[in-house]
């Protein structure tokens, strides 16, 4: 059963999780996810995605009736293993991904969302993580890229008290980086995510991986790396195609060469 669809929309791959009721992510769920962006990846239409949940929510979160058939410790080290190496990918991937998140996004859905490149939220939205009610704990790597988006302080008083924020919270504290009435949000996004697709795609690629580069503290290394890059860059023929049009006075057509 498929539980995504995608269409594509001005280089900007639309993707829609649809697994009622809740889109809670199963475990068939997480591998069609990798499956998608597997696809994408090597998508040369594709320069963009903005991910997005059918129904009332981005995602509710795991799929917390498959815990009940998970027999050890083992095998739920194995599926956080899952999780985390898909999200990872997600977070690596050479093109950008937004999260469009309205209802709410919780526990294994909001790590998902924490993983996406960025984040835009309807006000009303709903994100937490809330695993610390069923004494158990995020798992899909939330306790650590929950802190490096609101601090120590925030991520331990969200995932200790399982409150969730709103929409509006998130933006205010980093979580996400807009915020619009649940209506009009995916319009919105989509709007955003085609202004980036209009950008080249070697300059995406590598603002993505030094930006990426970031969080691991290496200032010089990334520093280095961004000279690197700037060579390549420049050397392209979109960046040729950015000057011209620049002293033309035109919006540049780029094509990724």
């Amino acid at each position: 059963m498929n539980y995504l669809n995608w269409r594509v929309e001005d280089k900007v791959a639309i993707v829609t999780i649809n697994r009622p009721k809740a889109n809670a992510l199963s475990r068939e769920v997480l591998t069609e996810i990798g499956e998608v962006f597997h696809q994408l990846e090597g998508n040369e239409d594709v320069r963009v995605v903005l991910l997005h949940g059918e129904g009332k929510f981005f995602s509710a979160g795991a799929d917390i009736k498959e815990f009940t058939t998970i027999q050890s410790g083992e095998e739920a080290t194995e599926l956080a293993k899952k999780g985390q190496d898909l999200f990872e990918k997600i977070e690596q991937f050479p093109k950008p991904v937004i999260a469009a998140i309205h209802g709410a996004a919780l526990g294994g859905g909001l790590e998902l969302a924490m993983a996406c490149h960025m984040r835009i939220v309807s006000e009303t939205a709903k994100l937490g993580l809330p695993e610390l009610t069923l004494g158990i704990i995020p798992g899909f790597a939330g306790t650590q890229r929950l802190p490096r988006l609101v601090g120590r302080g925030k991520a331990l008083e969200m995932i200790l008290s399982s409150e969730p924020i709103s929409g509006k919270e998130a933006v205010q504290w980093g979580l996400a980086e807009r915020y619009y009435p649940e209506e009009t949000l995916l319009t919105n996004a989509l709007q955003f995510a085609k202004t980036i697709a209009k950008k080249s795609p070697q300059t995406l690629k590598a603002v993505l991986e030094l930006v990426n580069m970031a969080k691991t503290g290496e200032f010089y290394a990334g520093v280095q790396k961004e000279s690197e890059f700037f060579g390549t860059v420049f050397n392209s023929n979109d960046a040729k195609e950015g000057v011209q049009a620049f002293i033309e006075k035109r919006e540049p057509v780029f094509t990724g060469k």
